[in-house]
């Protein structure tokens, strides 16, 4: 399977932003690639909470998801978009981050509200509340594609390694972590969460990642990453955005799963705990 990565600064012009989107599966399209991924928030990036407010529609009117489609069909590419926000989907009012996925014929095979969402005030004076404005997702999804089943996960979910779990028990052996990392907790953490969740799951990461600083005025850390079911990192993408492509020897997975069999080792852990 050859993947290929878009590494985007989306901004506040979703026009822009799925144009961006368009232009990237046809090149993909044209060096060969079976499926396009793209990052959370890939049509749209703001922390101007009125203006998004005014700017944002429903999954059936959002322009962004129509015009990737129609990509999609033209090209003939399966697409990931890492995530699209959403208004008016929710019944209490808050807004849905969700990922789609799209055949090479612009149809929708399936979408994933992201359920760990991001509450936290860091040391450089960033403080982010996801939950205020996103409600989480509720329900762990798959997806069957031409080469392998797919797990779906957005961003701040790969500190979570129970939704992994649950993923890989659903058969998933490719594992999507598209994301919109803060450069603090990316310098930090970003690699070495990825690589743990290739490592324990014996599964390939693909994680498309914004990069760079925003219209809104955030920066964002980028290294779009490929790992393989060993934890090796097969594409690091840096601080530039763009396009990279990777094949995937998707004969590593039981290549490594039969050398270190955690997922055939796996148990169910007891829910009673013993203090002592």
């Amino acid at each position: 399977m050859r993947a290929a990565l878009f590494q985007m600064t989306s901004g506040i012009d979703p026009v822009a932003n799925a144009a961006a989107i368009a232009e990237m599966a046809a090149r993909a399209k044209g060096e060969g690639a079976d499926m396009l991924f793209t990052p959370e928030m890939a049509g749209y990036l703001d922390r101007d909470r009125k203006r998004a407010a005014a700017t944002l529609r429903n999954e059936q009117d959002d322009p962004v998801l129509a015009v990737v489609r129609d990509a999609a069909a033209r090209q003939g590419l399966w697409v990931h978009i890492g995530s699209l926000p959403l208004k008016d989907e929710r019944s209490d009012g808050r807004w849905a981050n969700r990922s789609f996925m799209i055949d090479d014929s612009g149809e929708i095979r399936a979408r994933y509200d992201k359920i760990h969402l991001f509450d936290v005030d860091l040391a450089t004076g960033e403080s982010w509340r996801e939950s205020s404005v996103y409600g989480p997702g509720e329900q762990v999804v798959v997806v069957d594609t031409p080469w392998v089943r797919m797990g779906l996960s957005i961003c701040y979910d790969m500190r979570f390694p129970d939704l992994y779990r649950a993923l890989t028990n659903a058969g998933a052996t490719i594992l999507l972590a598209p994301a919109a990392f803060t450069v603090p907790t990316g310098q930090a953490h970003w690699h070495v969460l990825l690589r743990a969740r290739a490592i324990e799951a014996g599964c390939f990461v693909l994680a498309a990642a914004q990069v760079g600083t925003h219209a809104d005025g955030r920066e964002t850390y980028g290294h779009s990453l490929i790992v393989d079911p060993w934890g090796e990192v097969l594409l690091d993408m840096g601080r530039t955005a763009g396009l990279a492509l990777a094949d995937l020897d998707l004969s590593r997975v039981e290549d490594v799963r039969s050398r270190v069999p955690a997922i055939a080792n796996r148990r169910a852990i007891p829910r009673d705990i013993l203090l002592t």
